[in-house]
């Protein structure tokens, strides 16, 4: 097991001795979550999946372990969800339907997973009187065009409605945005590979296409902040690099052709897809009146309520959207680093699309990425 960064530790106080539950834990980002949780000892860590097949290959990774529990359950069952909160002191929500053009043809599941879901993480929390509840939001939630992104954004609201009709609980709810975690399942980079092990063209929607990028270290990171210093309400958005679709596309042909010995393939225009943006934004120009700047992050304040926040620091950001339309764009050797430096086509499950207890391409079980919305 890879051990956290040393910056993780300035978040132990945040879990440590605690009861955890993760919901959507069998994911990719809630592996490499608990992974880093069990390094900040926890009292114990429930892992709340409907997804019997990864709890067993998770229950067979670490089936020494004392600390962990592993719950089968859904967020659109209250019941469930009450019974698996029962004691626990900190919520990390992460289970929802990410899909763009699954949401986008199957718009109310889309509803019942991700916004009722969501309120039923809300109610269950309050009634336990957690301490802190952080939920998975996305850079699509923002000005969306597609039902994944506007069930998310809705998610949001019920965070920041549940954080001001609390009444007198302790419960602090709080949200953090997520550009594409490269590598992540059913996102675009396993998608490319595929395709280039495949020896068939790359298909791009659009050359101009820009999206956010961001690693699993720096989502992990933005989780354990947002536990640790939200007052309620907010939403943290880490600063991310800009990537064009097409340099993304090329850094990974040349990185397959030169360290796994693949053939380049060709790219090819098929056009948009069902709800794609050809650019994403991480703050409106409505929030950026109440957004404030902490360094390596964005504050969104809330919109309702108090907007106290714990950062004497902060600066106010210039007024008008955060967009990946005007973002400077990385290049593609600068691409190739970044995809180096996170071990991205190092995963031997890049293309297996779920975390096994034995790879199917060889390498240690537990090497491997996280899992976010795709870059549609």
């Amino acid at each position: 097991m890879t051990a956290p960064p040393d910056s993780i530790q300035d978040y132990r106080d945040a879990v440590e001795g605690k009861n955890i539950l993760v919901t959507g834990g069998t994911g990719t980002v809630g592996y490499e979550l608990l992974k880093t949780l069990i390094a900040l000892k926890p009292r114990v860590v429930r892992i709340f999946s409907r997804d019997e097949q990864k709890q067993f290959y998770l229950r067979e990774e670490f089936r020494d372990r004392q600390d962990l529990r592993f719950l089968v359950g859904d967020v659109r069952d209250l019941p469930r969800l009450r019974r698996a909160m029962d004691e626990v002191e900190v919520v990390f929500h992460l289970a929802a339907l990410k899909h763009v053009e699954s949401c986008e043809y199957n718009p109310f599941e889309a509803i019942k997973t991700n916004i009722n879901g969501t309120q039923n993480v809300v109610d269950a929390a309050l009634e336990a009187d957690v301490e802190s509840v952080v939920f998975t939001s996305t850079d699509k939630a923002v000005n969306p065009s597609n039902a994944m992104g506007a069930s998310k954004l809705m998610a949001e609201k019920l965070l920041v409605a549940g954080q001001f009709s609390k009444g007198p609980r302790r419960t602090r709810f709080s949200s953090v945005r997520f550009g594409n975690v490269l590598g992540s399942s059913g996102s675009v980079v396993p998608s490319f590979v595929h395709r280039i092990r495949s020896g068939q063209p790359i298909d791009i929607t659009h050359p101009g296409m820009t999206r956010y990028v961001i690693g699993f270290a720096d989502c992990i990171e933005l989780l354990l902040r947002a536990c640790r210093d939200a007052r309620g309400g907010e939403i943290f958005v880490r600063k991310m690099p800009v990537v064009r679709i097409t340099d993304l596309a090329a850094a990974l042909i040349a990185e397959m052709a030169e360290n796994f010995g693949v053939p380049a393939v060709p790219t090819r225009d098929v056009g948009p897809r069902a709800g794609e943006k050809l650019f994403e934004e991480l703050v409106t120009e409505e929030e950026s009146t109440r957004t404030i700047d902490v360094g390596d992050y964005l504050v969104v304040l809330p919109q309702i309520g108090t907007r106290e926040h714990r950062f004497p620091d902060a600066k106010p950001i210039a007024p008008g959207a955060v967009s990946s339309r005007d973002g400077e764009t990385i290049s593609v050797e600068a691409i190739r680093a970044l995809l180096n430096r996170h071990g991205t086509l190092r995963d031997p499950n890049l293309l297996a699309g779920i975390r096994v207890a034995a790879p199917p391409f060889g390498g240690a079980p537990g090497d491997g990425f996280m899992e976010t919305v795709n870059a549609g």
